[in-house]
């Protein structure tokens, strides 16, 4: 599991290892500093050959991100490269570690020039020491303009210290203007703004530092976090005395008729991801097609017609589907007909059991909010950017600008997880925390991704995970599956039941 921070949350941490546990910040930084030229010596090995005749321009802000590049001018001066600091920024403005490293660097020697009369041209390797985690404002003037220096570069190589200047440390977002690094080394712990778009691109490779801040757990906001590959055990063994109903009965209510393919991807994914036994609740039209895209399944069908002619007969049918189900998916490929909403209202009524709501279904509650008001702890809605915007009446972009606070207000107001779906989704849990799950690739943009991720977690649900875990979990081993499959075919080449056969590929 990677625990990440906002860039205030990192504040605090870097406050109480010196505050209260008393490490002096000329500590941390020199192990800041080091942190940062051993990484680009051993990751830019081109950039260090003693015949260089290109000093390495140090481009430092008025604060502690700028004192850090500072010390990195000296370490690599002592270690017999040629160095320059490039100061940005009012001097009244330093910080006294700034002015610190300054001093130190005057002793020694090491050339130290303000922006307005540094001549610019290019460079071999370049460090952005100007804001690190702690900008809340656009970029202009002269830093503006020392960012463009940096992203003009002509085959230089860019080295950011923390995280790109420019970058929002909890949003990814770009403030103005912002660095373009091909190396961010990050201090403690990764920042969320490094995981979402577009700060992620922006940091290059991501180095994560450790320079000695102590175990602290009371800063204030969220807490987020990612997985990585060993959490994929998680996912419990096989046993091998077990049967089918040992894990599980997933039951699909989807498909209308031309589009029995999101039926069939998200069956075929709880099957792939470990269920026992799937069910698809869909209309007649879709049977033949689906019994031979997957004669494992077995089938309940209705028509939609009578549905609507016969509504006792077509509740009783949705009735013993829920007490049959362990888990149920609910929406992919369920149109807009006339027995959508009734359906939604039998099943959310009907079940005792966790729901993924996906697809159709989503948008037949923000067509009928009044469904909502059945929503139960047990459910998982599972939106993308558009279906978001028709369940809350935000507008794409600003859901976009921060996702994280959207998913928490729609999950807080009904009770339900809300993994609310983009480059990186963000899965908003019962108990407050956030999961940001970074393990996809643009290969899954595909129809029928989004219908794989809603068997993916019902899958999981029903080898006995709790629900908050499953959601998680879910998104993880799709994005995973999505990106094994990009490499495998071609990013531009995946289809969904490619996804769906790689989910559970270690």
């Amino acid at each position: 599991m990677r625990h990440l921070v906002t860039g205030a949350q990192m504040k605090e941490i870097d406050a109480h290892a010196i505050r209260t546990i008393g490490i002096p910040s000329l500590v941390l930084m020199e192990r800041a500093a080091l942190s940062c030229c051993d990484c680009a010596e051993r990751i830019f090995p081109e950039c260090f050959r003693r015949e260089q005749k290109q000093p390495i321009v140090i481009l430092a802000g008025t604060g502690n991100n700028g004192a850090d590049g500072a010390a990195m001018a000296r370490i690599w001066s002592l270690r017999g490269y040629e160095t320059i600091i490039v100061t940005v920024g009012d001097p009244a403005r330093y910080t006294g570690e700034m002015q610190e490293q300054l001093d130190i660097a005057d002793r020694l020697g090491i050339p130290v020039t303000a922006w307005n009369d540094f001549e610019g041209g290019e460079f071999v390797l370049a460090v952005d020491a100007l804001f690190g985690v702690g900008l809340s404002r656009d970029v202009e003037g002269d830093f503006a303009d020392a960012v463009s220096y940096l992203n003009a570069r002509s085959g230089g190589t860019v080295v950011a210290v923390d995280l790109p200047s420019g970058v929002d440390s909890r949003t990814g977002a770009v403030l103005g203007s912002a660095v373009r690094a091909d190396l961010t080394v990050t201090f403690g712990l990764e920042k969320t703004g490094m995981v979402f778009y577009p700060g992620h691109e922006l940091c290059g490779r991501i180095e994560i530092a450790d320079i000695g801040f102590p175990e602290y757990n009371g800063y204030s906001g969220e807490g987020f976090f990612a997985y990585d590959a060993e959490d994929l055990k998680r996912i419990p063994p096989r046993k091998a005395d077990s049967h089918k109903g040992t894990y599980g009965k997933v039951l699909i209510a989807a498909g209308s008729e031309g589009m029995c393919g999101a039926a069939y991807f998200a069956a075929l994914a709880a099957y792939r991801t470990g269920a026992g036994l799937v069910r698809l609740f869909t209309v007649r039209a879709n049977v033949p097609v689906l019994q031979t895209l997957l004669p494992e399944a077995i089938i309940t069908a209705y028509d939609p017609e009578e549905a609507m002619e016969e509504p006792e007969n077509f509740k009783e049918m949705a009735e013993k589907a829920c007490e049959w189900a362990t888990v149920i998916v609910l929406g992919p490929g369920l149109g807009t007909g006339r027995h959508v909403e009734k359906l939604l209202q039998h099943i959310l009524l009907s079940a005792y059991v966790p729901i993924i709501l996906d697809a159709d279904g989503l948008n037949a509650v923000a067509e009928y909010p009044h469904l909502a008001g059945y929503f139960t702890e047990n459910v998982i809605i599972t939106p993308h950017i558009g279906e978001m915007t028709r369940l809350t009446d935000l507008d794409a972009a600003e859901i976009k600008r921060d996702p994280v606070k959207c998913a928490k207000e729609y999950s807080e107001e009904h009770g339900v997880i809300c993994v609310l779906k983009d480059s990186v989704t963000v899965v908003a849990r019962h108990d407050g925390t956030v999961f940001l799950g970074d393990s996809g690739s643009g290969a899954m943009a595909k129809g029928g991704s989004g219908d794989v991720l809603a068997g993916t977690i019902a899958g999981l649900t029903a080898l006995d995970l709790e629900l908050d875990d499953a959601a998680c979990l879910g998104v993880y081993i799709h994005g995973k599956a999505g990106t094994l499959a990009g490499i495998e075919k071609g990013e531009h080449s995946v289809l969904a039941s490619e996804i769906a056969d790689r989910l559970m590929k270690r």
